[in-house]
């Protein structure tokens, strides 16, 4: 199957990658490397360095033919998201109304969309929270996440273009970018390594569903060989609080850093875990990593990349 995939140089977008080469895909990618790197990509990829609201990629899908999209590009930083919600809007709308434009056009026969099982449920209510929970998104970029899920509706009902929507939990693991501002796992893990010490935003209390990436990955490959549109969470179903990330790292890391707390940040939840039944009854998919295992790997990942 001939297959883009959206930031497909980043964290999960590269793993995905491999993952769809492996099957025998032949695989191509749009990464403007705003956070993406490529040598996380094999050399015989072919990689397009733009933006995903270009105009170019109506020139790519119209000469490549594609049969199916992961669409993983997004700014990705709820706090980013909160401190410039426009910016955050015109990658995570605007790029992805673009890019289910070129699909509806060129006749892409699926995009699998990478959502937020976080962000798009805001403060729960129930726990864990299934599909059916309210969507009260507290941030910009839990808003842009439930427009893509309305926009992918749109053109299923005006394009017949068909759907799978992920819902992610916390996605944790090798590739993570340890700079940035998202992704606590990976921020924690190379400044254990490296001697630094981590702050703990609020009381540390806070809980995440920590999904490990390969986890993820299969999840969007059972997702590809569905037959129906539909929306899954894709998570563990446990939480885990932002202390006990932090103590199981300075184990793994054998780091000696203490506890250390910052202010909370606007936009993030307090509690977030969801159910994945509905993924393991009609995707066929349940994670199979658990906690200790993917943050041993992830901090051996590191480890190598820090030489």
């Amino acid at each position: 199957m001939k297959i883009l995939v959206t930031g497909g140089a980043g964290f999960i977008g590269s793993n995905l990658v491999d993952a769809c080469l492996q099957e025998g895909h032949q695989v191509y990618v749009v990464d403007n490397f705003s956070t993406g790197r490529r040598e996380n990509l094999p050399a015989d990829v072919p990689v397009y360095p733009f933006n995903i609201q270009d105009p170019k990629m109506d020139d790519l899908f119209r000469q490549e033919k594609f049969e199916a999209v992961f669409h993983e590009a997004a700014q990705m930083d709820v706090r980013r998201s909160v401190q410039d919600p426009i910016f955050d809007a015109q990658n995570n709308i605007l790029g992805t109304i673009n890019l289910l434009q070129c699909c509806a056009k060129y006749h892409v026969g699926k995009v699998i969309f990478a959502s937020s099982g976080g962000a798009i449920y805001g403060e729960q209510v129930q726990f864990p929270a299934t599909e059916s929970h309210p969507l009260a998104p507290y941030s910009p970029y839990g808003i842009t996440k439930l427009a893509g899920e309305k926009y992918l509706f749109f053109y299923a009902l005006n394009y017949g273009l068909q759907y799978v929507a992920l819902r992610y939990a916390n996605v944790y693991g090798p590739r993570q970018n340890p700079r940035g501002e998202a992704g606590v796992v990976a921020i924690f893990t190379r400044m254990l390594i490296d001697g630094e010490q981590p702050t703990i935003n609020g009381d540390g209390e806070q809980t995440r569903d920590f999904v490990f990436v390969k986890d993820v990955v299969a999840a969007n490959l059972k997702a590809l060989k569905y037959g129906k549109n539909g929306m899954f969470n894709i998570g563990t179903g446990k939480e885990s609080t932002i202390k006990q990330v932090f103590h199981l790292l300075v184990d793994l890391v054998g780091a000696e850093a203490a506890e250390k707390y910052g202010p909370a940040m606007s936009g993030e939840q307090f509690r977030s875990l969801i159910d994945p039944t509905l993924a393991a009854k009609e995707l066929g998919w349940q994670p199979t990593t658990d906690l200790q295992q993917g943050l041993r790997e992830t901090v051996d990942f590191f480890r190598l990349q820090n030489g």
